[in-house]
């Protein structure tokens, strides 16, 4: 799911010799200063079939735009006499029509991917069902921009946010005041999320990206299942908000915003190892890396470094606790009476952990000798001691 996975395994291959060569095949270079897209342009991580995907970096600005966008038409509305937190009351007609609209979506998608598919990262296993569930194509484009980007972020975590902000508006009118339970859930459901949008690029590294196809588990995951489930603690929040108190909720803010910046940290370490091919220090110490080779299906061998040292030393997705604490701290302010406010807390837990096993046999099949190696040093997956 978007926004959830930093796959340990971040791929930093020999993407400078692949990127020129994959340029100068496509013609990239003068397509980036003729496109008139804004961001600077990167690529993701080698495919199984050796292509290259390319991609704008301009998810933070497209957050912010986004949402002062949502501010400007609820205001303009509120003098016009109407309510973005309509979208609020009638949310259930919203998520039925999301749901057909997703599931139309999907079947596109299955007939462009046997008909027209963006690359040679394609194919069907005979099994139409199946195959409508995966999807056919591993990184579809349609008009020229990235599905899975479409879907995953400008679409899904977009989403997510606005929801979150009408679902406090919400609140807020019921109350006719803002509660602090409320308040403090938005503000750490937006800051995380502003955090996602900023990191937008190395999102489309991991495991959602290099691995699922573009179909009814992934898409209609971010179409429809993203703004469902993972807005239950707004929608619960926005009829049932209490008062937390000035102690509570300097506790839960502080704790939620320290987990988003050991998330940052986290991902940020693999930014800088990334972009100095790992010629740079971790916590004050020379980087620690294993150059693990595998070679894709046209028969090249490429090289990752698979960092193990600093917070990637600690254990293999300890970016998962930060991330689950911070869920946590963002459900606490409902209280106990009911569990609807914890179903994307409880869902996101068992999510990661079958992630963290899923994301080991993948590599292990991919890397080899050299996950092994790597485990001998990084033998804990979430939880040092623990697990």
């Amino acid at each position: 799911m978007a926004g959830h996975d930093a796959t340990t395994t971040f791929i930093l291959s020999e993407l400078d010799q692949m990127e020129t060569r994959q340029r100068a095949r496509n013609g990239q270079e003068s397509n980036d200063a003729a496109s008139g897209r804004v961001g600077k342009p990167f690529n993701g991580p080698i495919t199984p079939k050796g292509n290259v995907p390319r991609y704008y970096d301009n998810g933070f600005l497209y957050f912010v735009v986004s949402t002062l966008a949502f501010f400007v038409l609820a205001y303009t509305l509120h003098h016009l006499g109407y309510r973005v937190t309509l979208v609020a009351e009638r949310f259930d007609e919203l998520l039925a029509t999301l749901n057909v609209a997703s599931l139309a979506f999907c079947l596109a998608l299955y007939v462009k991917g046997r008909c027209w598919p963006s690359s040679t990262d394609c194919g069907t296993s005979g099994n139409p069902v199946f195959d409508y569930y995966w999807g056919t194509e591993l990184y579809p484009r349609l008009l020229g921009f990235d599905v899975k980007q479409l879907t995953n972020c400008r679409f899904g975590m977009m989403g997510w946010a606005l929801l979150t902000i009408t679902f406090f508006l919400r609140s807020v009118e019921l109350n006719g005041a803002v509660v602090d339970a409320a308040l403090v859930h938005c503000i750490l459901l937006v800051c995380y999320l502003a955090k996602f949008f900023w990191w937008e690029s190395g999102y489309m590294r991991t495991i959602d990206i290099m691995l699922d196809r573009a179909g009814f588990y992934l898409c209609w995951g971010c179409l429809c299942w993203v703004p469902g489930l993972y807005s239950f603690p707004a929608q619960y929040l926005s009829l049932h908000a209490r008062p937390l108190g000035p102690v509570c909720t300097a506790a839960l803010l502080a704790l939620g915003l320290a987990s988003i910046l050991v998330n940052f940290l986290v991902d940020e370490q693999k930014r800088i190892v990334r972009e100095t091919n790992g010629r740079c220090n971790i916590w004050g110490k020379p980087a620690k890396l294993i150059r693990a080779e595998y070679a894709t299906e046209d028969g090249r061998k490429h090289q990752s470094l698979l960092l193990v040292s600093g917070w990637w030393g600690v254990a293999r997705h300890v970016h998962y606790v930060p991330e689950l604490l911070l869920a946590l701290c963002w459900s606490l302010p409902a209280g106990f009476q009911h569990v609807m406010p914890y179903s994307y807390f409880i869902f996101l837990t068992v999510l990661l952990v079958h992630r963290a096993h899923r994301d080991d046999l993948k590599c292990r099949a991919k890397y080899g000798k050299f996950w092994e190696e790597y485990c001998r040093h990084v033998p804990y997956k979430i939880v040092p001691y623990l697990y």
